[in-house]
């Protein structure tokens, strides 16, 4: 376990800066592991001054997203082995200045969660709470697509099974390349939505 902190550069802090500091935090505290690879912190505690939390607040949780995909790819980048999810918490703290970051990292090990992982490499866990699929800004993965409807498919955890479910789109939704209404999902499979490929990651 380690900490790291900073004063931050003049003018507002940015969310890079703070992602700068998870991805030093992870090369400082990297260890070789019983199998000869680096481990490093996966999961990390982030504090800030109460000007900064709430200069941010508006968008915490995209946020806290963006910091977890940049810590992970950057393990991915470094080949350093993750015991379990990244997970990234943001706090307020009065010892901390405006500008300034506070980064507590430590190895944790976790389940790793079942994803939706778009072209782009953003990923999304899958809960129980529907990931719904389409056009409409609102829905939790946005398509700008002409040929996805505006609530097009979702994808939800009911028990051990992941389930797709096309929702009455106009030009339907495809897995593995064929049409579905509802299916179950397994580690590797396809969704088709528009022209947006999603790859389903199940450990």
């Amino acid at each position: 376990m380690g900490s790291a902190t900073g004063r931050g550069m003049r003018g507002a802090l940015q969310p890079i800066e703070i992602g700068r500091r998870l991805t030093r935090e992870m090369d400082l505290q990297r260890r070789v592991g019983a199998r000869g690879v680096l481990v490093a912190p996966n999961s990390f505690t982030v504090s800030l001054s109460s000007e900064d939390i709430d200069r941010f607040r508006s968008y915490l949780d995209a946020l806290v997203r963006e910091l977890a995909e940049s810590a992970r790819q950057h393990a991915e980048i470094e080949r350093y082995e993750l015991l379990g999810p990244v997970e990234v918490d943001l706090f307020e703290s009065a010892r901390v200045r405006p500008g300034g970051v506070e980064v507590s990292a430590q190895v944790a090990q976790g389940e790793w969660p079942a994803e939706l992982v778009m072209p782009n490499g953003q990923r999304f866990p899958i809960g129980e709470h529907p990931l719904v699929i389409g056009r409409l800004p609102e829905v939790e993965i946005f398509l700008d697509d002409s040929n996805v409807s505006r609530r097009h498919a979702e994808v939800t955890r009911r028990g051990p099974d992941l389930v797709l479910r096309d929702l009455g789109s106009t030009n339907g939704t495809k897995l593995n390349g064929a049409p579905i209404s509802v299916s179950t999902l397994k580690d590797g499979d396809q969704i088709l939505v528009g022209a947006t490929r999603i790859v389903v990651e199940a450990p």
